[in-house]
C-alpha cells in the first residue's frame, strides 16, 4: 500500500515539474514576443528620436519578473550602451535593489520613451504619444504583479492606463495601489526617480524606504 507521504511526495514533485515546465514555456513565448518588439523599437520611425539616438534602449530583465520598474527616458549614459539605467542613477537603483535582495535579473525594467531625447529633456506629449504602445506591449508580455513607477512621467501614465486619480509624486510616493484590468489584478508603487538621489543624497534615505514595499509585495 502506498502511504499517504510518498503520494504527497510524488504530487509535490509532478506540481513542481509542472511550474518548471510552464516557467520555461512562458519565458521562451515571452522572449519571442520580446525579441519582435526590440525589432519593432530598432526600427521604429513614429518621431524624430530616432534621427538623434545613438541606440534605443528597449529594456532588460526577466521576461517572467514579478516586478516591473518604469522609468521616463534614456540618458546619455543609456543611449551611448543601449541598456537602461547603466549612468549614475543606475548606481543607485543596483543598491536599491540590493536593500531587498532583488537583483536586475530578478526583474525587469524599462522607460516610457526608448530613445534619449537630445540634451536630455523632458519626453514631449508626441514623442510619449508614439512611444507609449511599445511599453505597452511590454507591460503584457511581462504581467508583472507589481509596476513600480519611477519618476512623474511614469506615474501619471500608469495611473491614467488603470484609472487612478492623478496626483503629485510627493502625495502618492511609497504607498501601493491595488488596480485590475483585463491583464489581472496589479499593484502599483510609485516611488521618486533614483535621479532625483544623484543632487539630494537625503532622496535616498526615502527610496530605501519606499522600497521595502516593493519586497513586501513579492
Amino acid at each position: 500500500m502506498i502511504s499517504l507521504k510518498t503520494e504527497l511526495e510524488k504530487q509535490l514533485k509532478f506540481s513542481s515539474r509542472n511550474l518548471v515546465t510552464k516557467l520555461v514555456k512562458d519565458d521562451c513565448m515571452n522572449g519571442e514576443e520580446m525579441k519582435k518588439l526590440r525589432q519593432d523599437i530598432h526600427e521604429c520611425r513614429l518621431c524624430d528620436l530616432w534621427k538623434t539616438r545613438n541606440n534605443p534602449v528597449v529594456g532588460e530583465g526577466s521576461l517572467t519578473a514579478g516586478v516591473m520598474f518604469i522609468g521616463e527616458a534614456p540618458g546619455y549614459n543609456e543611449d551611448q550602451q543601449g541598456k537602461p539605467f547603466v549612468g549614475r542613477a543606475g548606481k543607485i537603483f543596483d543598491e536599491l535593489l540590493s536593500s531587498i535582495e532583488l537583483k536586475r535579473k530578478d526583474i525587469y525594467i524599462t522607460n516610457i520613451l526608448k530613445c534619449r531625447p537630445p540634451g536630455n529633456a523632458n519626453p514631449s506629449p508626441e514623442q510619449i504619444k508614439a512611444c507609449l504602445p511599445y511599453l505597452d506591449r511590454q507591460i503584457k508580455i511581462i504581467q508583472p504583479n507589481v509596476i513600480s513607477t519611477l519618476g512623474n512621467f511614469a506615474l501619471s501614465y500608469i495611473f491614467d492606463k488603470f484609472g487612478l486619480k492623478q496626483e503629485k509624486i510627493s502625495s502618492v510616493h511609497g504607498r501601493i495601489f491595488t488596480v485590475s484590468n483585463l491583464i489581472g489584478a496589479k499593484k502599483i508603487i510609485p516611488l521618486y526617480h533614483p535621479a532625483a538621489a544623484t543632487y539630494n543624497p537625503e532622496m535616498k534615505g526615502l527610496l530605501l524606504e519606499d522600497f521595502k514595499l516593493i519586497r513586501d509585495c513579492l
